[in-house]
């Protein structure tokens, strides 16, 4: 099993009105939220997932909990909260690229504290982080308290996800993101979330300083210009973005994520040691089974993510 921490929240999609009135907007809301969606993509995928999180108990907060038990997500690690839940209005431009503006303080998704950690069996294999949970409080402290217990214990995996909506502050992403990538195992990092990190430095620059920590490979995805994969032992490399007609991105980086701890668990390498011995064919299989399943969740709109039989054997 594959745990998952981080925020649960509905995307809220505007859509055309045909009346044309300015004082009626519809929307379309779709439950999300990166750790969400990663939990519910390795589901898809053929691979046991828990979500560490907390849930609202208000009307939104109990749909996410139906999605996840329809999905087959573990519910062992939910908490829930009397606050609300957290709201992410989406707005998709001409690339399909998605602009966010979220409504979260104070929200159910941010009150993990560090007496809520579980203890974890020898069932949960690794551990994945990412989004907005690193930084908002208190739930930031409380995932790196957990990182920072099973580092070098289980496999860790880490998307920064930078989402400057929640927290616009840079510094602190930057610090947080500094910290988490020396416990980390295997990172996916977009070309966007390091421009936004580490605005004119070069993305390889920026890699291979992570790789002198305890990281063994780093994905960088690249949208429609494909990804990159960076390893401390066989160098870096690129591929091209598998075709497809674009609806939007939103969670595309998620499925390749989701798409990554798949192909490790498949081949029984889910592990520390699995990492640190993965050979060049292997990676570059890893890498183009998550760009395949990345371009799937582009064809579609919203996070709907793929299914493992959708998704060619690597």
């Amino acid at each position: 099993m594959y745990l998952v921490c981080g925020e649960a929240l509905f995307d809220f999609f505007s859509e055309n009105d045909a009346s044309g009135l300015a004082s009626k907007v519809n929307f379309k809301a779709i439950a999300g939220g990166s750790p969400f969606n990663v939990a519910v993509g390795l589901r898809r995928l053929g691979v046991e997932s828990a979500l560490l999180a907390g849930l609202s108990r208000d009307y939104l907060g109990r749909r996410l909990l139906q999605v996840l038990q329809d999905e087959g997500v573990s519910q062992d690690y939910l908490l829930d909260f009397d606050a609300p839940t957290t709201l992410a209005m989406v707005a998709v431009g001409a690339n399909g690229s998605p602009q966010y503006s979220f409504r979260g303080e104070g929200c159910a998704d941010r009150q993990l504290l560090p007496s809520h950690l579980p203890a974890l069996g020898p069932d949960v294999r690794g551990l994945h982080v990412g989004s907005f949970s690193l930084v908002v409080q208190p739930i930031a402290d409380t995932l790196l308290a957990l990182v920072r217990r099973e580092s070098g214990k289980r496999l860790i995996s880490l998307d920064p996800n930078v989402r400057l909506n929640p927290e616009p502050n840079i510094d602190l992403w930057r610090s947080r993101v500094a910290t988490l990538v020396e416990l980390a195992d295997l990172i996916k990092v977009s070309d966007e979330d390091l421009h936004l990190l580490y605005p004119g430095q070069h993305p390889a620059q920026v890699i291979e300083g992570w790789l002198q920590h305890r990281c063994q490979v780093v994905f960088l995805t690249r949208g429609g210009e494909g990804a990159s994969v960076f390893s401390r032992v066989h160098g870096s490399w690129s591929v091209p973005a598998s075709a497809a007609k674009i609806a939007d991105t939103v969670g595309a980086g998620d499925t390749f994520q989701a798409a990554l701890i798949t192909w490790l668990t498949e081949q029984g390498l889910d592990s520390v040691e699995g990492v640190q011995q993965l050979t060049r064919e292997q990676i570059d299989g890893m890498l183009g089974f998550a760009v395949q399943a990345a371009a799937l969740t582009c064809s579609k709109v919203g996070p709907d993510l793929p299914y493992r039989q959708q998704v060619a054997p690597r």
